[in-house]
């Protein structure tokens, strides 16, 4: 896989720089490059407790992102997924602990403990107070004797950092802490593995499964499972956590590890806030990137039992730009459409004939979606099939609620349902087509006529032409043949749809963005969609009564 990175040696020096130059000032490193990685503050006095945490590097924004006013005092970076050096902690320690000393927050692997630890015993030779925390949130394997310390390790920073900066003294951060430690519990969960810089990626889960209660270091989960949907997801991962719980209230941290992409990030909060533990949780940190594991196609949730007291330490602003705040849970809010785009719902009136075209018709639209998707991928965003599927569903779904036996009102019902439901350009441009030929109906054309008109309509707004490998390369030539009957409107569909496969310069829609080499021997998918639509309707027994 290609990354965006000069070679693996310099890559965690390279990146700390590049946060300290947009870090406005606020963070500085520590001059022992490469080998001591230490980002810490720079309006840091010493006469609060300071609080050192860190690891290896690929987490990112964790941990060098959490430090600043309110969180972390210093970060000490470890090469990617590899625990920092003592020296590099015990530089960390000195570099911010004063009088009021030290706490380190570590995450519960061997090297970590290892490293954090003796750096603290020489620490304390110096005459420093230093105390160490190690967090062991992973509920993945619930007897394990050794639990990981994953994305809960954030909550610890935020509790104890704020405490800190509020001027409480070591033992009470400390406690403090060990409180937080005791009480949150995660989980992860992912559907690819992650890709270490200069090394294969692992292909070790299947297509069609993910792996539940893996770590942020690329290891294995404890068991691969079916994957079909983010519910479904989710609903596995609450199953693990839920034992675990008491009664609350909660807050939750939805964490990407790395490759979850912010839409479905968002779908994955909105199935933990419906999950059957939705009514305790009342906060929520994120869903955003806090703990990652690089790239891995994953997400991980925390969750805390948060006391009275705990809730201000968790609301309170800090300066860290990766922490999103810690928001309340509500319900979902919803305003009426302003009056000019309410629904104007249409008189219902029946006709089985037109009722089964109209089917027919939407049924051959979904039946191409994939086909459609594909076919567009080659020229633009692989939606096309997509797009229309999703309007033919919404239109099967209203078709007893549409004036199918007043051909005018038919037309403008379906362009205002295509204008409500169809997204993209292609929504608006045969919402706008069906409008015109609603208006072209009411002024007496007959049907064919009438979609002329609506053809004419679109090309105004529009301004594709034929030839311009759009469907008005299909649409045009089969509607001009329409009167000949429905058998030669579908010819000449396919050959408008099949010429678009020669034309190399699109000058209308994504595909002119396209190079002739991406395009050519590839029909447009919306042309391509036209044809499909007037083959498989030819000789249909229910034409006659659609078009009146």
């Amino acid at each position: 896989m290609k990354q965006f990175i000069n070679t693996k040696e310099t890559l965690v020096t390279e990146a700390i720089d590049g946060t300290l130059r947009t870090a406005g000032g606020r963070l500085a490193r520590l001059d022992g490059y490469p080998h001591i990685k230490v980002v810490i503050r720079t309006d840091w006095d010493k006469s609060k407790v300071a609080l050192v945490s860190g690891g290896g590097s690929g987490h990112e924004p964790s941990h060098a992102g959490f430090v600043g006013q309110g969180m972390l005092t210093a970060a000490v970076c470890g090469d990617v997924f590899a625990s920092p050096s003592v020296d590099a902690v015990l530089a960390g320690i000195l570099s911010v602990t004063g009088k009021a000393g030290c706490l380190l927050i570590v995450k519960n692997y061997t090297g970590d403990r290892l490293n954090f630890g003796l750096a603290a015993e020489r620490a304390r030779a110096f005459g420093l107070k230093v105390n160490m925390v190690v967090v062991d949130d992973d509920v993945a394997l619930p007897d394990l004797p050794q639990p990981r310390g994953v994305a809960g390790t954030l909550f610890v920073h935020k509790i104890a950092g704020t405490l800190a900066e509020q001027g409480a003294d070591l033992e009470a951060v400390t406690q403090a802490a060990q409180r937080v430690i005791a009480g949150v519990i995660s989980i992860g969960m992912s559907l690819d593995t992650c890709t270490i810089p200069g090394s294969p990626k692992e292909q070790r889960i299947a297509v069609g499964k993910a792996e539940l209660g893996l770590g942020i270091h690329g290891e294995a989960g404890i068991e691969q499972v079916d994957f079909s949907s983010a519910g479904d997801a989710m609903e596995m991962v609450v199953d693990r956590l839920a034992p675990n719980m008491g009664p609350g209230p909660y807050a939750a941290l939805l964490n990407n590890l790395g490759g979850a992409t912010p839409l479905e990030m968002a779908v994955l909060a909105e199935e933990l806030c419906r999950s059957r533990i939705g009514e305790q949780i009342r906060w929520m940190v994120g869903p955003t990137p806090l703990m990652t594991s690089l790239d891995m196609q994953g997400f991980s949730v925390s969750l805390l039992p948060v006391g009275k007291s705990d809730e201000g330490l968790l609301q309170a602003p800090v300066a860290p730009w990766a922490w999103p705040g810690c928001l309340p849970v509500g319900a979902v809010s919803a305003r009426p459409l302003p009056d000019g785009l309410t629904p104007i719902q249409p008189i219902a009136s029946k006709d089985d004939g037109v009722r089964a075209f109209v089917i027919r018709a939407c049924t051959i639209l979904i039946e191409a979606e994939a086909d459609l998707n594909a076919l567009d991928a080659k020229s633009g965003d692989g939606d096309t099939g997509s797009t229309l599927a999703t309007a033919a569903r919404a239109l099967i779904k209203a078709v007893d609620r549409l004036p199918l036996a007043d051909l005018t009102q038919l037309y403008r019902a379906i362009g205002l349902e295509l204008s409500q439901t169809m997204g993209g350009s292609s929504g608006v441009l045969l919402a706008i087509f069906f409008a015109a030929a609603g208006d072209a109906s009411a002024s007496g054309s007959d049907a064919i006529g009438a979609l002329k008109a609506g053809l004419d309509r679109i090309q105004q707004v529009g301004g594709a032409r034929p030839g311009d490998r759009t469907m008005i390369d299909a649409l045009m030539p089969a509607l001009e043949a329409l009167h000949g009957g429905m058998a030669a409107a579908a010819r000449a569909a396919r050959e408008g749809a099949s010429h678009t496969a020669t034309i190399t310069r699109a000058k209308a829609g994504r595909a002119s963005y396209v190079g002739a080499d991406k395009l050519a021997g590839h029909n447009d998918p919306g042309a391509e969609a036209v044809a499909r639509l007037f083959e498989q309707l030819a000789g249909s027994s229910e034409l006659a009564a659609a078009l009146g």
